[in-house]
This record gives C-alpha cells, sequence and structure tokens, in this order.
C-alpha cells in the first residue's frame, strides 16, 4: 500500500476509534493498540509532509463534542502531550529540553497520569461559573451542572494570604476511585444493571448525563494539574501555581513531586509504575512538566502538543486478542473453574496465553464465545481477566458457551451449592482434586516443600506413588528417581526439604490441608486459640469455633464438613506419625502493644506485608487490613490514600514506616 492510501486509512480507522472511546465512552480496542496506530499515522506524515492537511488525528485533540451539551470555546486550547513509551524516549525528551533552553540544569514537575476525563472551570473573582469538557482541544461541552456536583470541587474558592484572580481557568481530570467503582458495580448487580465497563468510562458517562441529579448520585472525584486564562495573579512557576490552587480550596494530586533532569523524571516515572497498584485511583501513567514558566514560553508548543511536557507511559496492561477456546479446571475443592485459551498477547511485562471466566455467569454477563476478540487486562501479578468481548469483531455462526454439568475429568456429575454460582464436582477422588491438594500443601506458604512443582506432582499422582498429601511422607528415593526431569541430586534436594517440611506451625499446616475458607489469618486465629493443639482443634464443635473473635459461621461449617470426614482425619494423623512436629512461642503476656490493633496502608520501602504483619502478631497484637474505631496505628508507606484520609477523620496514630521500625526494636527518639 503506498503512503497516501495508508495515511488516509490510518486517520478514517482512528476518528473512529475517537468516536467510540470519546463520544460513546465505549472503546473497542486497548490503549496500547491505539497508541501504536497513532505513531504509524505521526510517522507517515512525518516522511510525507506533502499529505499532512488539517483534519488528521494528529492535528487536533479527541473529537467533536456531543451536539446534545451547549459548546463551550476555551480561551486557549487543550492540548494533548506527546508520549514516552519507555525510559528511553524519557531521556530524549530531556535532552531536547536541554537543547531548547540550552541549559544543563532545570527543575520538572512530575505527577499521575489519572485515566479519566479532562475538563476546564472557569471562576470569576472566585465563584465557579463555568466548566467542560476538553471535547476536540479547541471546543468542549458545557457540563457546568454536573461539575457542581462533585463534593470536593469548591462552588467558591477560599478567601486566603494568597490573592483570588479576577479570572481563574483551571484544568484537571475527572475520575472515580476504585472502591467507589466496585461500590457502584455492586448496585448496578444488585438492580440487574448492566455494569460499567472500568473506572474511566463510568466517570466519562457519569459526567455527561443530560440529568445532573443523575451526576449526582455516581461518587466523582477532580484532580486540578494546569492553568488556562489567569487575570489578576501572576505565577513564576507551576509548583507555585499549584500550592494556589491548595490554598484556594481545590483539590491536587498529594502524588505531585518537583524533580531534576533526567535521572529525576526516570527515577519518579519507575516508582510510580512500581506502586500503581496500590494508588486508590487508575493511571495509566506519569506526566513530566517544565517547572518555569518562561522556559515554557521559550519551548514553545506543536500543533497538538506543548513541547515542554510529555506522558511517560506504563507497560501496557491492557490488550487485545482471541479466544482461542475455553477449558474447563477442576481446583482442590472440587470448583469447576472456566478458562479461556487465548492467542499469546504481551501485557504488562509478560506474555499472557490465559485468562480466568470465574463461572457461567461472568461468561453469560459478558457475553464472551469461542472465536471473540476480547480485552484482556493485567493488575501488577493478578491473574489477567478478559474486560469486555468486542461483538463487532465477532466471527458468524458463533455460539453462547455453556459450562458442561460434569467434572470434565472424572465425569461425576457437577452439582451448585446453595448461595453458589460455581459448580463443583463431588468426587474427592478425582485427580485434578488431588493433584491441587498436594500442590497447596506443598506451597510457599504452607509446608514450603522446594522442588514438588505441578509437573512433579501430576507425574507422582498420576503413577500413583501417592494419593494424598499423607503420602509425601512415604517417598523414597527409588520413586523419585523413576520420575521425568530428577536427577540423583534432585531427588537428594527434595527428599532434604521434604525432610525439613516436618518442623513446621501449627497455623501452616492446617492453612496447608485446604481447609475451605482457611486461609493464612484464619489459621493464625485457630493456632492462637487452640494454643498449636491439634487434638483439641479435632474435636472441637462448630459454636466453639464461631465463638472466636473474627471467625464467622460459614468458616466453622466448613471446618465441621472437613473434620467430619473420615479420610481428612486419617490423612491427618498419617501425616502427624510422619514425623510432623509444631514450633509455638507463646506471646508475651506483659508486652505494652498486646492487644493493639495495626493497619498497613501503602508501599513500604524496608518491610514487607507479611513481615510486618508477622511483627506485630508476636507482640500479641493483631494486623488488620481496614480501619475501624477499633483501629489503634495506622503505619503508612508510600501511596496511602484512603486509608490515610479515614485514619485522619477518626484520630487515629499515624506512624511512618521508620517511626514503626523504632517501635518493633523499641528504639525512643
Amino acid at each position: 500500500m503506498n503512503p497516501f492510501d495508508r495515511i488516509k486509512e490510518l486517520r478514517e480507522i482512528l476518528s473512529e476509534h475517537n468516536f467510540k472511546y470519546y463520544i460513546l465512552d465505549n472503546p473497542i480496542i486497548s490503549d496500547l493498540e491505539y497508541d501504536l496506530l497513532f505513531r504509524e499515522l505521526e510517522n507517515l506524515e512525518k516522511n510525507n509532509e506533502q499529505f499532512i492537511s488539517l483534519d488528521s488525528p494528529t492535528q487536533r485533540v479527541g473529537s467533536k463534542p456531543n451536539s446534545k451539551f451547549e459548546v463551550v470555546q476555551h480561551r486557549l486550547p487543550m492540548l494533548s502531550l506527546a508520549n514516552a513509551m519507555n525510559e528511553d524516549e524519557l531521556i530524549q525528551f530531556n535532552e531536547r529540553i536541554k537543547k531548547g533552553l540550552n541549559k544543563n540544569s532545570f527543575e520538572y514537575i512530575a505527577e499521575p497520569k489519572l485515566d479519566g476525563l479532562g475538563v476546564e472551570l472557569i471562576y470569576e473573582k472566585g465563584v465557579f461559573v463555568r466548566g467542560s469538557t476538553r471535547g476536540d482541544g479547541l471546543n468542549g461541552e458545557d457540563v457546568t451542572l454536573n461539575l457542581r456536583t462533585i463534593k470536593s470541587l469548591p462552588l467558591k474558592l477560599r478567601n486566603t494570604e494568597k490573592k483570588i484572580p479576577d479570572l481563574l481557568e483551571v484544568r484537571g481530570e475527572v475520575f472515580i476511585r476504585k472502591k467507589d467503582f466496585d461500590s457502584m458495580n455492586k448496585s448496578q448487580l444488585k438492580n440487574n444493571k448492566p455494569l460499567f465497563a472500568n473506572p474511566r468510562n463510568a466517570a466519562a458517562g457519569s459526567l455527561r448525563q443530560i440529568d445532573p441529579s443523575v451526576t449526582a448520585l455516581r461518587p466523582l472525584s477532580i484532580y486540578l494539574y494546569e492553568a488556562g486564562v489567569v487575570d489578576g495573579e501572576s505565577f513564576d512557576n507551576h509548583i507555585d501555581f499549584l500550592m494556589a490552587l491548595r490554598l484556594w480550596g481545590l483539590p491536587t494530586n498529594p502524588l505531585i513531586e518537583k524533580v531534576e533532569g533526567a535521572k529525576g523524571i526516570v527515577e519518579y516515572h519507575k516508582n510510580l509504575e512500581q506502586i500503581r497498584n496500590t494508588i486508590p485511583y487508575e493511571i495509566d501513567g506519569s506526566v513530566l512538566k517544565v517547572n518555569d514558566y518562561e522556559f515554557r514560553d521559550g519551548l514553545g508548543t506543536r500543533s497538538r502538543s506543548p513541547r515542554w511536557a510529555i506522558a511517560g507511559k506504563f507497560k501496557a496492561q491492557q490488550a487485545t486478542t482471541v479466544v482461542m477456546s475455553i477449558n474447563i479446571q477442576v481446583g482442590r475443592t472440587g470448583a469447576l473453574t472456566p478458562v479461556a485459551s487465548l492467542e499469546p498477547v504481551f501485557v504488562a511485562g509478560v506474555t499472557v496465553s490465559n485468562a480466568t471466566l470465574h463461572n457461567q455467569d461472568e461468561i453469560d454477563r459478558k457475553d464472551i464465545r469461542i472465536g471473540d476478540t476480547v480485552i484482556i487486562e493485567r493488575a501488577g501479578d493478578v491473574i489477567p481477566k478478559i474486560i469486555k468481548s468486542i461483538s463487532e469483531r465477532r466471527p458468524k455462526n458463533s455460539a453462547p458457551f455453556k459450562i458442561p454439568e460434569f467434572c470434565p475429568d472424572c465425569k461425576s456429575d457437577a452439582y451448585f451449592n446453595v448461595d453458589e454460582a460455581i459448580l463443583r464436582c463431588p468426587n474427592t477422588s478425582c485427580l485434578s482434586q488431588v493433584k491441587g491438594r498436594i500442590q497447596h500443601f506443598c506451597s510457599r506458604n504452607a509446608m514450603d516443600i522446594d522442588g514438588l512443582g505441578k509437573k512433579i506432582i501430576d507425574q507422582l499422582v498420576e503413577q500413583k506413588l501417592i494419593q494424598s498429601i499423607s503420602g509425601i511422607y512415604s517417598l523414597v528415593k527409588e520413586d523419585l528417581l523413576k520420575l521425568e526431569r530428577l536427577g540423583e541430586r534432585s531427588v537428594e534436594n527434595l527428599l532434604a526439604s521434604i525432610n525439613e517440611s516436618k518442623k513446621t506451625t501449627f497455623s501452616k499446616f492446617i492453612f496447608a490441608l485446604g481447609i475451605r475458607n482457611v486461609g493464612e489469618h484464619i489459621s493464625k486465629l485457630l493456632e492462637k486459640y487452640f494454643k498449636a493443639d491439634l487434638e483439641q482443634f479435632m474435636n472441637c464443635s462448630k459454636e466453639e469455633i464461631e465463638s472466636i473473635e473474627g471467625i464467622g459461621s460459614i468458616v466453622s461449617r466448613n471446618i465441621e464438613s472437613f473434620w467430619n470426614e473420615t479420610n481428612n482425619i486419617n490423612t491427618v494423623r498419617k501425616c502427624i506419625n510422619s514425623g510432623i512436629t509444631f514450633t509455638y512461642e507463646k506471646k508475651e503476656a506483659d508486652h505494652y502493644l498486646r492487644g493493639k490493633t495495626f493497619v498497613f496502608t501503602g508501599t513500604l520501602e524496608t518491610l514487607n506485608r507479611s513481615s510486618a504483619s508477622s511483627t506485630v502478631e508476636s507482640w500479641g497484637a493483631t494486623a488488620s487490613g481496614s480501619i475501624s474505631k477499633r483501629t489503634d496505628y495506622l503505619i503508612a508507606g508510600l501511596g496511602a490514600g484512603s486509608k490515610l484520609k479515614k485514619a485522619k477523620e477518626l484520630n487515629i496514630k499515624i506512624l511512618t514506616e521508620s517511626e514503626f521500625l523504632k517501635m518493633a526494636n523499641n528504639i525512643e527518639d
């Protein structure tokens, strides 16, 4: 295809995607796909300048405003930002700034790139008079009444020591916090309404409601970060402007920092990406801006973006791929889980080829079919999930997928538990369940048997060398040497690891048993209550379990059911008879923090959550995951959000990580 035809085709493709993204709030490709198409068009136009036209997506921002709102013309264009797709491009941006300014030293303002809807607010003599969307960068949609419903947005600026300008135009982003988004979707589900695809779409749709009373019911938030026209007050740099916004009562992002040089912007970007999933709202990158306004003027702007700013993009966490097949996996508790086998795609630094579909309800709700093109998402180390199916790309003659009501491995008829949406295999001797229980038993947070991975366990079970967790402790060298991928040294190391696992704690052993709903925290509560006495635990009543603070009826029922199975009792006794013993340290009754409750939030630099929780539990204190009136201390790391705010509201003692470490080591200031 010649350059002119490809340019024409890309313009049409991108314009259509702009319409779906900005107007319909219903994107059908991932951000990464869009960025790659946009970059291709930019490069083609750069090399074929005779074909550039004003209607190209590279020469404007977004799409035309929705006709149902009054059109508002921005006094200054709301420009977009050029993208840096990796660290090298951030460094190249810094080199361009150095060259443009003929300076080696200058400051940047670094901030998170919010994944929301861009807006402009206008204040006249301190009173909010109009608000509009970004629109196409030149003209936006008048959403004044809807913006007035955002509780964090002042309708009148605070009259402080900083003079309020006669005219203040300020730009920002409207968004929905993750917890508020989850609450919205729970409400939608409860009322049999369609779920929102993601927080960005929910925020955009909420702000662009015709009826402001509908918007008022939506939990919108806003952060302000840039100036339009300002009359009656002047600023030399951006950080002073942001500080003034705060003084006037306008919300700004608490993660904004002042940095210097290439090292500063790269480190900020990398650190922000590391804590991305701990931040209480969605972000998709960082924004780096020259701080000095005189320097900005000297650098100027391009047709659609300023030369003095750039958006550093994170590794893609969404991508588009195809569902090749849907397979049913059998878990250790018999749960039949549908898993989509995907055409491999690179997302957030890894190649993804599978995504869980949870249950039939999830498949039906998202209408996911074999052959569908889907958008998948991966957040941190979380298992990838399918966000939506793109029906426009669906092949002809596709059919809805139904989970067979029998176990794919042992062919037993499956069943539903009361109040569950998951089909289960009733056969506890099903090989998939046996393998799953053994894998869980050997896992790091359970018995931590190094070398007994999935492939080795599969061979052991299929060759009938073991049939339950207790069989692990009957394995001998001759058995293991029969397996593939195991040489003599590997076998010796594995047997040593099995032997070392016999000395463990009560809580690790109980967790390793895989009792439904009995996780690490519940196991520690049981250890504390029964003082590591296994016989007492095996003979306890359902009512006694429920009397333990922090344990409810569902867990107590599952524990009762577990001990009612003769096979489970026999298996546990065989484990104990093989030499498993428990180490148990009684807590010091006179520790001054005994009985206190600690909550950790944000990113800890020295400690991990597990070691921090273990530390407070060793004092006879409790490590909790949520803030309440019973909380005594909040340990706030980098990126602390809603928990920190709530702790302040409840007047809870807040400690930094270093203060907590001093407490742990009994160091006084």
